[in-house]
C-alpha cells in the first residue's frame, strides 16, 4: 500500500514557464491526505519557495529540499528531520571553478537562503521571481554565514553543455547532476538519500512510496522506492530506464485515490 508520494516539480509538476501549481494537483494532496497517504515536494528548489508553490497546503506536507540535502516536516514552519552539509573549504572551491567560467552564476544553498555572487544581475531576478527562493546578495561565496548544503551552477547555455567541463573533477568528492535545462548542482546529498530520510523519520518503508520525476537528478530516489514514475518528457536514456511512465502526474494521484478507495 503506498503511505506516501515523494514528487519532483520543474519538469514534472511544472513546465516552460509556468510558475503556478494545478487546483487539480492541489485537490488530489488534500484527498490523499484524508486517506493517509502523506505528499512530500521533493526538489532542488528550497523550503521557502517550496512553501510558497504548495501554500493552500503548505503546512500539511513534508519537504525534500535541496536535491535531498535538507527534510523538513509539517508544520509552520516545519522541524528539519535531516540536514546533509558539504565540506565547507571543497564546496568554496567548486564555487570559483563555477564563477571562472564562461556563462556561468553560482548560487549557494544554505537550510532555507540561497546566496548569489552575480557575475551578471538577471541571475538575480530570475532566482527572486522565477524559482521564488529566499535570497541574499554576497560578495564572493566566503561570505556564507550557514553551513553549505549545495552549491549549482546557472548555466545560460545549458548545464548540458558545462556539465562536461565542471562536474568530472568532483564526483569523488560530490554527487553532481543535470538538475534542469540551466542548472548543474553539487551536494553530499542526493534525492534517494533525503526520502530515505523522510521515510526514517516517518515510519514508511520505501516500497510503501510512489515517486515521480523526469530528470538526472531524479534516479536516485525513482530507484529506491516502490512505484517509480518517469515523465514522458524525460530523456530517451531515463525513459528506457523506468517502466512506468506518465504525462501527467494528476492522472496517476487520481488513479492512486480510486486504488486506495475501492480497497477499503
Amino acid at each position: 500500500m503506498i503511505r506516501c508520494v515523494a514528487c519532483d516539480i520543474d519538469g514534472t509538476l511544472l513546465h516552460g514557464e509556468e510558475k503556478a501549481l494545478s487546483p487539480e494537483l492541489l485537490g488530489h494532496i488534500e484527498r490523499l491526505g484524508a486517506l493517509g497517504v502523506h505528499f512530500c515536494p521533493a526538489s532542488g528548489r528550497q523550503y521557502s519557495s517550496l512553501r510558497s508553490l504548495f501554500a493552500p497546503v503548505a503546512d500539511e506536507l513534508y519537504y525534500v529540499c535541496e536535491n535531498g540535502a535538507v527534510v523538513y516536516g509539517p508544520g509552520s514552519p516545519g522541524p528539519v528531520l535531516a540536514k546533509k552539509s558539504m565540506d565547507r573549504a571543497a564546496a568554496l572551491e567548486v564555487c570559483r571553478e563555477i564563477l571562472a567560467t564562461e556563462g556561468c552564476e553560482v548560487m549557494i544553498s544554505g537550510a532555507n537562503t540561497s546566496y548569489l555572487c552575480p557575475k551578471e544581475a538577471d541571475v538575480v531576478d530570475h532566482v527572486r521571481f522565477f524559482v521564488g527562493n529566499r535570497l541574499t546578495v554576497l560578495e564572493r561565496p566566503e561570505q556564507v554565514p550557514e553551513d553549505i548544503v549545495k552549491v549549482s551552477a546557472y548555466c545560460r547555455q545549458g548545464s548540458r553543455a558545462v556539465e562536461p567541463l565542471l562536474a568530472p573533477p568532483w564526483r569523488g568528492t560530490f554527487r553532481t547532476a543535470v538538475a534542469g535545462e540551466k542548472w548543474l548542482d553539487f551536494t553530499t546529498a542526493d534525492k534517494g538519500i533525503g526520502v530515505r530520510a523522510l521515510c526514517s523519520a516517518m515510519g514508511v518503508a520505501l516500497e510503501e512510496v510512489m515517486a515521480f520525476g523526469d530528470n538526472y537528478n531524479d534516479v536516485p530516489m525513482l530507484k529506491i522506492v516502490g512505484e517509480p514514475y518517469l515523465m514522458e518528457n524525460a530523456a530517451p536514456e531515463l525513459r528506457a530506464r523506468f517502466e512506468r511512465r506518465c504525462v501527467r502526474v494528476e492522472d496517476v494521484l487520481a488513479a492512486l485515490c480510486e486504488r486506495i478507495e475501492q480497497g477499503r
